[in-house]
């Protein structure tokens, strides 16, 4: 297995909602940032692939503790599944500085052939590289 890939979001104050932590929907454009920058880095960035694209069939994200503006924090990817068609990415969110655990998520990425406007299995070269991102959950 890779290095899990990270990085870090600095908590900007239009993040947050009126109880003063981050809205519970900003933590779903953390994830996609992470996982986005986790596809450039294995490369199937959206510049980089011919052969697939990708949609986002499900996503989840459960809320164990509470952020600010100001703070950073820190978004881990890996492969918790892979299926036939689909696969799913797991997100760590921590706090930088504590390692706190604020929130966990998921999606599950189908690859998806746009002109023909359906699904399609995974393609080899991706296969390989999904399997070296993959941890046991």
């Amino acid at each position: 297995m890779k290095d899990i890939p990270e990085i870090n979001v600095y908590i900007r104050f239009c993040e947050t909602d009126a109880a003063g932590h981050v809205n519970n929907t900003s933590y779903f454009i953390y994830m996609e940032e992470a996982r986005t920058k986790f596809f450039e880095a294995i490369g199937f960035g959206k510049s980089e692939r011919t052969n697939v694209d990708f949609i986002i069939a499900s996503t989840q994200c459960d809320f164990l503790a509470q952020s600010y503006a100001g703070q950073t924090l820190t978004v881990s990817t890996h492969v918790a599944k892979i299926g036939y068609k689909s696969f799913m990415i797991t997100h760590e969110i921590k706090s930088s500085i504590t390692r706190e655990i604020i929130a966990v998520g998921h999606a599950v990425v189908v690859c998806f052939n746009f002109q023909a406007q359906e699904t399609m299995s995974i393609p080899p070269e991706l296969l390989s590289v999904l399997e070296s991102y993959l941890v046991a959950v």
